[in-house]
């Protein structure tokens, strides 16, 4: 029951990084054949990255009233529809529409599965369930590609993820059952302050938005996350021209190891998978945060060869990969089951805020400053990931202290 249901979610999660790339891959062609100026990709994603704020924000009442298997499948299948959408959309009017069941499918589906995935199974699943995510995610600009040499258009690509998608959607509405009963069973692998509350599933009481942001700790952890996700986007969007315009790299050098930095992340999920029970989220964040502030330093580097620069961009996102992963799978900890839905859902909304504002913003202070405060952008907003995530340890370990002494 564990095991199949748990195959259907990684396979989801190839699904949810599919459609992620398929913007930034087409864009070349797509503005050309509707019409409209380059700059126009950053209308559509900021209306997808305002979908997915909002759902992430209403998935918890969502997945309490309805559960997480019927809205991960619902979320799917509005995802599946905007895709049907975008590959037969004529007008960028029409591509604006149809970017709104796309982001609102996004946030729900992934704050519903996040939580479920941290309740349910171990963290070595959760590193390896976002690795799969980039698989996806790395997948689709090979679609996209596939589909423009072969003359078929970028509206083809659309539409071969978008069966995926419906493939997918059909198997998740036939497996809502297995989710209500592996919701049933309480897992041995978590140490939440309150097990034995009510599952954040179908029938469970509501939190509010507003007491879940009173709880102590999570305007920490939503810091923590922001700043995680802003580091992480910025590095994505800039690392290629950082290396160009400041270090005199190669474009296809720098190309190749902007990629390499994406790979990291991928494959260090991976790896992370196989020791994350044993040295606990805590480690992996904590650790993560230090190995990218280790790569933010070697970027910045003032030495005679690009060697360590390039070194440094793969150690950051090799430090990054067990992050997201372990911060949503140490919610239900942290902050109790009966909570991990809400603050989860509200993660989500920081991490989205957070990678979609950190890009301009920086973009901004390159233009202020100059492109050499790429570095030192990562390594702040390392730090400020690090400390707030110390001090939720703290807080949470003197929480505890005070729950387990004796009473007079």
């Amino acid at each position: 029951m564990y095991a199949l249901l748990l195959a259907i979610i990684y396979v989801a999660f190839v699904s949810l990084g599919l459609p992620d790339s398929l913007i930034g891959a087409g864009w070349p062609a797509m503005h050309e054949d509707l019409g409209v100026p380059v700059a126009f990709a950053g209308i559509v994603t900021m209306i997808i990255a305002g979908g997915t704020i909002v759902s992430s924000l209403a998935s918890e009442r969502l997945t309490r009233r309805f559960g997480a298997g019927l809205v991960t499948a619902v979320s799917v299948a509005m995802t599946a529809a905007a895709l049907g959408g975008f590959a037969f959309a004529d007008s960028f009017w029409l591509l604006c529409l149809w970017a709104i069941p796309y982001g609102l499918g996004a946030g729900a589906v992934d704050a519903a599965l996040n939580n479920y995935v941290a309740l349910h199974y171990a963290a070595k699943h959760m590193n390896w369930l976002h690795s799969f995510w980039g698989v996806g995610a790395s997948i689709s600009p090979f679609i996209m590609s596939y589909a423009l040499t072969s003359n078929l258009g970028w509206s083809a690509a659309y539409g071969i993820v978008g069966i995926i998608q419906v493939v997918l959607v059909v198997a998740l509405f036939a497996s809502i059952p297995l989710w209500a009963r592996v919701n049933a069973v309480v897992p041995d692998d978590h140490d939440g302050e309150d097990v034995e509350a009510p599952e954040a599933g179908k029938g469970a009481t509501h939190v509010p938005l507003a007491q879940a942001l009173r709880i102590p700790g999570v305007i920490l952890i939503l810091i923590a996350f922001f700043a995680y996700c802003a580091l992480e986007s910025t590095s994505i969007l800039w690392a290629s021209t950082y290396l160009v315009d400041d270090r005199g790299v190669a474009a296809a050098t720098a190309a190749a190891f902007a990629s390499l930095f994406l790979l990291g992340i991928t494959g260090g999920r991976f790896l992370a998978g196989f020791f994350a029970d044993k040295v606990g989220d805590r480690a992996l964040i904590r650790g993560g945060f230090v190995t990218v502030g280790i790569g933010a330093v070697m970027l910045a580097l003032p030495l005679g060869t690009d060697v360590v620069a390039l070194a440094g961009l793969v150690i950051a996102g090799l430090g990054c990969a067990p992050i997201y992963p372990a911060i949503i799978h140490s919610t239900p900890v942290n902050f109790g089951r009966r909570n991990s839905q809400a603050i989860i859902g509200i993660q989500m909304a920081a991490a989205y805020t957070g990678s979609t504002v950190a890009p301009p913003v920086f973009g901004v202070l390159a233009t202020w400053l100059g492109m050499w405060t790429l570095p030192f952008f990562l390594a702040v907003l390392a730090v400020l990931g690090l400390v707030m995530a110390e001090r939720l340890n703290g807080l949470v370990d003197r929480r505890q202290l005070a729950r387990s002494a004796p009473q007079a």
